[in-house]
């Protein structure tokens, strides 16, 4: 088989979309601070903090990355079944998560702890779906953050109904509500979230997509995933879309708070394409040292988004050493209180998955339970009979 220019198929390495490399017509991704921590102005997104503003963002930063440890190191011990780290996305979740105002709604995956931190959702009713004690643990009226999806991409597809039922309840306006939806790079292959993109553009939907690019969908680089970056999408689909440094809690702050802004005063969605990188495995039973280099990963490390924001207040003298340290402090004592309590609880009654399956009683759900209260019986009764199997 003979190619040609046009249907060449192979891709440059991982990272060919990487702000040093992304071609002369490819305008460069919003940054506000830089890896070695240097505040830096751009014409279309900034913003205004105030010293206590940055030191409670670091806060944040700090006390999402040692929940996530914790729940790593509790998952190797046996404790959880499983956990997605968010090692190295925690400026993109933070970022964007603090730019929500307390009518707006959120559509995580799997992977937003850092948003469900913003969110006032205890850490522990997160883990608890992971040790399989629950199914979310939190109610979403609550928090304005839904529980989490793990099927990829459909999420979406929920967040622009939500955003379209606001629509017609009147809730959008410059004071009205707004959605946000998270996904990863590999979702934007699936048909859900190219069919929410359709329904948002056509429908004008007050719907921020926020597409965390960790470049890793699992073991599938970025380039098996899209020829152009990914917030070049939107263009396809009528509406604006804005690549940001992923790593730099500022630029993500700045971008979100605009484009939630555009879409309760009506100029519909926006896609935002967190450039980030996922400094850990997929989840916890992933080995990414099978299908990425350590080189990579050494060059990602030097653009840490908590040490650019430590060096920030370093420079400008907006915090000294005490601060940090009582920082750390808080965050090991958070560290502890989430392990004890993940530890105390309780399992659920095994009935209990019967329960809130509709909101009304359902007739083959109530026999489906009957049966399977049945059969649990049935082991009381062998116990009582003293018969073995």
């Amino acid at each position: 088989m003979t190619t040609d220019a046009s249907h060449d198929f192979t891709r440059p390495a991982t990272g060919a979309f990487s702000p040093a490399n992304t071609g002369t017509d490819e305008p460069p991704l919003v940054q506000l601070l830089t890896p070695e921590g240097e505040r830096v102005h751009h014409p279309d997104y900034d913003i205004d903090l105030t010293p206590d503003e940055v030191k409670s963002l670091y806060r944040d930063l700090v006390m999402v990355r040692r929940v996530d440890l914790e729940a790593v190191s509790l998952q190797r011990q046996g404790e959880l079944g499983l956990w997605a780290s968010l090692l190295g996305q925690e400026a993109a979740q933070v970022g964007s998560g603090r730019a929500l105002t307390n009518a707006d709604m959120a559509f995580p995956t799997y992977r937003e702890h850092g948003v469900a931190w913003c969110r006032d959702v205890d850490p522990v009713k997160l883990l608890g779906m992971f040790r399989g004690v629950n199914h979310g643990g939190w109610n979403p009226a609550e928090h304005n953050f839904h529980l989490y999806t793990i099927v990829i991409g459909t999420q979406t597809l929920h967040a622009v109904g939500y955003a379209m039922g606001m629509q017609r309840d009147g809730a959008v306006g410059e004071d009205g509500s707004a959605t946000i939806v998270y996904f990863g790079d590999g979702a934007t292959s699936q048909g859900d979230v190219n069919e929410a993109f359709t329904w948002a553009s056509v429908f004008n939907a007050p719907v921020v997509f926020f597409c965390q690019n960790n470049q890793w969908a699992i073991s599938e680089p970025l380039e098996k995933q899209t020829r152009i970056p990914l917030y070049r999408r939107a263009s396809g689909f009528g509406f604006p879309g804005v690549r940001v440094d992923g790593n730099d809690v500022f630029a993500c702050l700045a971008v979100t708070t605009q484009a939630l802004k555009a879409a309760r005063e009506g100029q519909g969605p926006t896609l935002i394409e967190a450039f980030t990188y996922r400094m850990g495995a997929h989840t916890t039973s992933d080995d990414p040292t099978r299908y990425r280099v350590a080189t990579e990963l050494e060059a990602w490390k030097l653009k840490d988004p908590i040490e650019r924001v430590k060096a920030y207040l370093f420079k400008n003298r907006l915090a000294d050493q005490d601060f940090f340290d009582a920082v750390d402090t808080e965050a090991d004592a958070l560290g502890r209180d989430v392990r004890k309590r993940c530890l105390e609880l309780p399992d659920p009654d095994p009935l209990a998955m019967f329960e809130h399956v509709y909101s009304e009683p359902h007739a083959l759900t109530a026999e489906e339970r009957d049966q399977f209260a049945a059969y649990l019986a049935g082991f009381d009764d062998d116990a009582a009979g003293g018969e073995t199997r």
